[in-house]
């Protein structure tokens, strides 16, 4: 007769304090700017005037009624690129946070789980990889893959991945000698039942914290490939290389500063929820909710 492994006692998961953190102002801050980011992002079809590759203005306009952002070298509206620059940067950067979070994880959960040889291998392959600048590492792996937006996006992957691996690792070191895994494992749970049921609702929640906080690095380092002239290419509406294409008339500011407040306003409000959701993940936070 087998017997079933017992349910999964969480000791570490804050009871009520998520609910909480929405209440905090940081946490409001941050939930509204980026909603607004989303919102104009899924709507930009019917929010812009005109649209974004339109040569139908003149050169160089500041902002005006017309053109509220202004335009650009080639007369085309700047109001209406950046919204649609939206569309491009923050869906990238979310789909390369999900992709390292993920390999980072399993990475680590193997590593962290089951120790020796596979330790050591996987956590020498994550330092080689941070011992080199993000940014310099996924110059050399775009450079090597082609300059595109996709190939920006594995480059960025390839650098992110490290940094989820460590933390699953560190955390799975901790929670695999808690006695409702041993427990588990001694019931008959093989590894893969284990970490699945026993330990990952307890490391969940760091991966979530540290997902939203690395999102905003994502939408950063995406912007800088581009705006080196690694990923979006010509005439792509993508925030960093707008600023690129605004470096080279400094006296037209608004050609850059518009484009480049975009990518400010979402990497704040990235921070501002990944911090409020660490202090509600962290029971042991000075900055913990009640």
């Amino acid at each position: 007769m087998t017997i079933a492994a017992p349910a999964t006692v969480n000791p570490h998961r804050p009871t009520g304090k998520l609910r909480s953190a929405w209440l905090q102002p940081l946490g409001l801050v941050g939930a509204t700017l980026l909603l607004i980011m989303i919102m104009a992002a899924l709507l930009a079809p019917w929010v812009v005037p005109y649209e974004p590759n339109a040569q139908a203005f003149g050169r160089f306009l500041a902002p005006n009624a017309t053109n509220w952002f202004g335009t650009d070298q080639l007369g085309r509206d700047i109001f209406s690129r950046v919204v649609h620059g939206a569309r491009v940067s923050m869906p990238y950067a979310l789909q390369l946070v999900v992709m390292a979070a993920v390999i980072g994880t399993v990475a680590g959960a193997i590593a962290g789980y089951f120790g020796g040889w596979i330790d050591g291998v996987i956590m020498r392959a994550a330092d080689l990889v941070m011992a080199f600048p993000d940014i310099i590492l996924a110059m050399a792996v775009v450079a090597a893959l082609g300059p595109n937006l996709f190939n920006a996006v594995l480059a960025v992957v390839v650098v992110s991945w490290p940094i989820y691996a460590r933390v699953v690792r560190s955390l799975i070191l901790t929670l695999r000698d808690e006695p409702y895994v041993q427990s588990s494992r001694l019931l008959g749970a093989s590894s893969g039942r284990a970490l699945w049921k026993d330990i990952r609702p307890n490391v969940a929640g760091p991966v979530v914290v540290l997902a939203a906080l690395e999102y905003g690095h994502a939408v950063l380092i995406l912007s800088g490939l581009s705006f080196l002239g690694l990923g979006a290419q010509p005439p792509t509406a993508e925030w960093g290389s707008m600023v690129s294409e605004g470096a080279k008339y400094f006296d037209k500011w608004w050609m850059s500063a518009f484009p480049g407040l975009a990518i400010l306003v979402v990497v704040l409000a990235a921070n501002f929820l990944g911090d409020t959701l660490r202090d509600a993940f962290d029971p042991k936070s000075a900055k913990a909710f009640r």
